[in-house]
């Protein structure tokens, strides 16, 4: 590794491990992530994204492994960790009772900024986030959009160093989503390093690396454009009518791992051991019609983060980045 990943690596996990009981949520995961990135944890529900964020911010003991954050071994160190990290979690967790200013002054001084700093970070905070117009606003009357926005307010307030946040916009609107993270792409400019777990694909595709997650191991880690890169010479795109009949007759087809309806076409990935797209495009076209469907057109694409987690989910082994990261 490079002497500047070594120096700027903010996050360490080794073998990390989590049992509930007899459930394995966790399962011997490997991670580093270095300072002002994006790091993306992406998986379905249930993978174990959600026990390992909670393990890195201290909140929850590893079964097995080690953690060490911003050089801080978790979770015995976590006191002296709280004052340099935010966290966001699923659920919105702020106090209804309060006022939106109200709750960022609160959490300042949970934080333990300084009386004398405190009023002029919080109105830092409320011009930065537009929320001068609502300071006086109860969290309850905020839309989804804006109770997240209130939310990486005030995980932020105190200038944390690392961010952790816990599926953001869950139900909350793309325009809502893409304000979010314009957000945290500003936040990375100042130097913070994010973690962010998200089922959402244009959400992940934004992060500079992903680490896939499924029942509890890592399946595939790096940036998105390598992991999608892994898939390429597998994508066909078909418009053939009817459209729902084609999908039906060539998902029954050996070399074709999945299918799905886009709009007017159809998105195809080969299988691993199936010729390339690029060979197999003629011979598909001529099957469809054959079979008695109108085609239109049949030509290779590019794939698509979605692509990648169909075939890990179906048991491929994808590309990892060095086995110790």
């Amino acid at each position: 590794m490079d002497v500047y990943r070594q120096e700027n690596k903010v996050i360490e996990a080794r073998g990390v491990t989590r049992f509930f009981g007899s459930l394995k949520a966790v399962d011997g995961l490997n991670l580093d992530v270095y300072r002002g990135e994006v790091f993306g944890f992406l998986g379905p529900n249930g993978a174990g994204k959600s026990t390992l964020i909670r393990m890195l911010v201290g909140l929850l003991d590893p079964s097995a492994g080690t953690v060490n954050v911003l050089g801080h071994r978790m979770p015995d160190d976590a006191d002296n960790l709280r004052s340099k990290v935010g966290y966001m979690t699923q659920k919105f967790s702020l106090y209804d009772d309060l006022s939106i200013e109200e709750n960022l002054d609160f959490a300042a001084e949970i934080f333990g900024l300084e009386r004398s700093y405190r009023k002029q970070r919080i109105e830092e905070v409320i011009a930065e986030f537009a929320l001068n117009e609502r300071r006086r606003q109860r969290p309850a009357t905020l839309s989804g959009g804006w109770k997240q926005r209130l939310a990486l307010a005030v995980a932020t307030v105190h200038k944390p160093e690392l961010l952790f946040l816990d599926e953001p916009t869950a139900g909350v609107d793309p325009d809502s989503r893409r304000l979010f993270w314009e957000k945290l792409f500003n936040l990375t400019a100042e130097g913070v390093t994010i973690l962010v777990s998200t089922h959402y694909m244009d959400e992940a595709v934004r992060c500079h690396r992903l680490c896939l997650v499924k029942e509890g191991r890592r399946s595939a880690l790096g940036t998105p454009h390598d992991l999608m890169g892994f898939l390429y010479g597998r994508i066909i795109e078909i418009i053939a009518k009817p459209l729902d009949q084609v999908l039906n007759y060539i998902t029954r087809k050996p070399e074709v791992a999945s299918a799905t309806q886009l709009g007017s076409r159809l998105h195809i990935l080969l299988g691993a051991n199936a010729p390339p797209a690029s060979r197999v495009i003629v011979g598909l076209a001529k099957e469809v019609k054959d079979a008695g469907y109108s085609v239109e057109q049949v030509e290779t694409a590019e794939p698509t983060l979605e692509d990648v987690f169909v075939a890990l989910m179906q048991g491929e082994k994808i590309r990892n980045e060095d086995a110790h990261s």
